[in-house]
């Protein structure tokens, strides 16, 4: 730390409960008061040095010899900052450091003690001081921290300004090629940053960790400081990440919700800073929301989901709500599903804010949407290539992410049906590469409502795609009881299409196999023979047909389950008449079949529709025909 050490005589001064008395051995001829201290002065050392004083005792000496009082409640730094004051005008020895320093640069000039008043008087003496303070960045933190006693004096005299102008040339350097020391507020008192040398304890050198080394500092600094030197680091070129690490480190400290899901080592250890009040709190959120960077995935979506949830408790102010909503959608393929879970704070039944995700995912679509439209066709034709063969896209990644948010919210009873829709519905058929999520969310929405009627099934199983179930997907809807037949029935054809499409691929591997052994096929390079090639070719197709034989075999014995188990749920909850309802013949038609003879049947144009209309379905061991 930097230290200015004034004056050569030996202490005169001494307290006596709230009152400072100069023993030189005359007697007092002035009393100053500041606040509840007092000094017992004389009056020729003040005037010799001070402009302001001479002032003040010339209005107020009678000429008599007799003791007089002033008040000097509006000195800068108090009855510190005149106790330093009254001692160098005296000759007595003081230090200046880097705490002090602001508060009594500020007393100087509020008393007038320039050189017009006496050579090398306290003005220059600590001007000269304070540029030497600006050298260091520990020295620039103290002093700018002292700002806080002195503001209005400190800038009116640009020492705020100077301060942090001086720090953000610093944060914005590498603090190891100018040797600035760095040392923490918790590192000062710890035992882990002191070495003994032969006994001897002395200070370890601190190391850097990165563009980060300056986060702690300049947490200790109040709000209005701290903002304008983030913007003074941020228009130096600092990169944002940097600074949205800074902000959040901020934010942390004096925000507690934001650490209330967090790690013990993120949140406040060492520290006595005390907790701001619900309404400072309040006002920190926002100030905090409008310094972080507006550039996409500088600032993590879990952290802006916590100071949306931070929010949503504090009450903050509308637009600092949509501002986060708006963050998190803009990068909500980077969120998590533990993080989207958010809390409903207001009056509805649900137990998750299903209205505020839907609202980030909107938000997420409109900005997709947006760069779609300034994105050229080109470039769009080579980023849908792109994204085939990269599985996480965007908004893959969202469609995974809403589908695990519908599966968490599906168990809640007040989750009803028309805001599953919505919200399944928002994601496009294509960023879904497979269904088989919605359709683990659609199951548990079935189970948790089991009150809802067929209808309500049909329309909720529409939106799910049955082609693009995988084979353990299909093969639990074909068994599962909760779903619609007509579902089930739509996963059997599927899958019998799919086992369709595995055998003609194999057999048309049979036959390149069969083309490539025959003799013109058989000689290699110069006409030799290429034994081993045709050797490793018959391996390869009697491992392929081995098995295609096997995937066949499951795939009957799944679709002969699945047609016992059709069988037994229409023998236990519905008459064969119920059955064929649901397949689209009604009563009239099944017993005009009976009763009429084919000869004097006549049909009606309603019942040709119905009948043009209706699925036959015909169901064989081993195979399944929709006709």
């Amino acid at each position: 730390m930097a230290l200015l050490r004034l004056g050569s005589k030996p202490e005169t001064f001494h307290r006596e409960g709230n009152s400072w008395i100069c023993t030189s051995g005359l007697p007092n001829d002035v009393d100053i008061y500041i606040g509840e201290m007092s000094f017992h002065l004389h009056k020729f050392p003040l005037l010799s040095r001070s402009g302001m004083l001479r002032k003040l005792i010339e209005e107020c000496c009678t000429g008599d010899g007799a003791s007089f009082s002033l008040r000097l409640d509006d000195l800068p730094g108090g009855a510190k900052a005149f106790e330093l004051i009254s001692k160098f005008c005296y000759g007595v020895k003081i230090e200046l450091t880097a705490h002090n320093i602001v508060s009594v640069r500020c007393a100087a000039e509020y008393l007038e003690m320039t050189d017009d008043n006496g050579d090398e008087n306290l003005v220059l003496q600590t001007e000269f001081f304070l540029e030497e303070v600006l050298g260091t960045w520990a020295d620039s933190i103290r002093a700018l921290e002292a700002c806080e006693e002195v503001m209005p004096y400190a800038e009116e005299l640009h020492i705020v300004s100077r301060c942090i102008d001086s720090l953000a040339m610093k944060a914005c350097e590498d603090p190891s090629i100018y040797g600035w020391p760095l040392v923490g507020r918790e590192s000062k008192q710890s035992p882990e940053n002191n070495g003994l040398w032969n006994g001897i304890s002395t200070p370890t050198k601190t190391k850097t960790t990165g563009d980060n080394w300056w986060f702690e500092d300049v947490t200790f600094l109040s709000l209005p400081i701290y903002k304008r030197l983030i913007l003074a680091i941020e228009s130096r070129g600092t990169r944002p990440e940097s600074i949205a690490a800074s902000v959040a480190h901020y934010a942390r400290r004096y925000l507690p919700l934001v650490n209330r899901q967090s790690s013990f080592d993120d949140a406040n250890q060492g520290t006595n800073i005390p907790k701001p009040s619900e309404a400072d709190q309040r006002v920190l959120l926002e100030e905090i929301v409008g310094l972080m960077p507006n550039k996409k995935g500088v600032t993590s979506s879990k952290l802006l989901i916590r100071l949306l949830r931070t929010a949503m408790v504090l009450h903050a102010s509308p637009s600092c709500r949509e501002n986060l909503e708006k963050r998190v959608g803009a990068q909500l393929d980077q969120a998590s599903l533990v993080d989207l879970l958010i809390p409903n704070m207001s009056y509805s039944e649900t137990l998750y804010d299903v209205n505020r995700v839907q609202r980030i995912l909107d938000h997420f679509l409109l900005v997709e949407q947006a760069s779609a439209i300034a994105t050229p066709d080109n470039i769009v034709e080579e980023e849908q290539l792109m994204n085939r063969s990269d599985s996480l896209g965007p908004m893959t990644m969202v469609a995974r992410l809403v589908d695990g948010f519908l599966a968490e919210v599906a168990q809640d009873v007040n989750f009803k049906l028309p805001k599953f829709e919505a919200l399944a519905a928002r994601i496009p058929d294509y960023a879904r590469q497979l269904d088989d999520g919605l359709y683990h969310a659609i199951d548990i929405h079935l189970k948790a409502h089991p009150w809802i009627t067929d209808g309500e099934r049909e329309q909720l199983c529409r939106l799910m795609n049955c082609e693009k179930l995988s084979i353990e997907a299909s093969t639990h809807a074909a068994q599962n009881e909760r779903l619609p037949l007509r579902v089930i029935v739509q996963v059997l054809f599927f899958e019998q299409l799919r086992l369709r499409t595995s055998i003609s691929g194999w057999f048309f591997l049979s036959d390149n196999l069969e083309n490539s052994a025959k003799p013109n096929g058989n000689l290699g390079v110069e006409g030799y023979e290429s034994h081993p090639t045709i050797g490793s070719a018959e391996h390869n197709a009697t491992d392929g047909e081995d098995d295609v034989k096997h995937r066949v075999c499951e795939l009957e014995k799944d679709c002969s389950s699945m047609k016992e188990e059709i069988q037994k749920l229409v023998k236990a909850k519905r008459s064969w008449k119920n059955f064929t309802r649901r397949l689209g013949f009604n009563k009239s038609q099944s017993c005009c079949s009976k009763r009429s003879k084919p000869s004097d049947l006549r049909a009606t144009p309603s019942s040709v529709n119905k009948q043009q209309n209706c699925e036959n379905i015909e169901v064989v061991p081993g195979t399944l025909k929709v006709i």
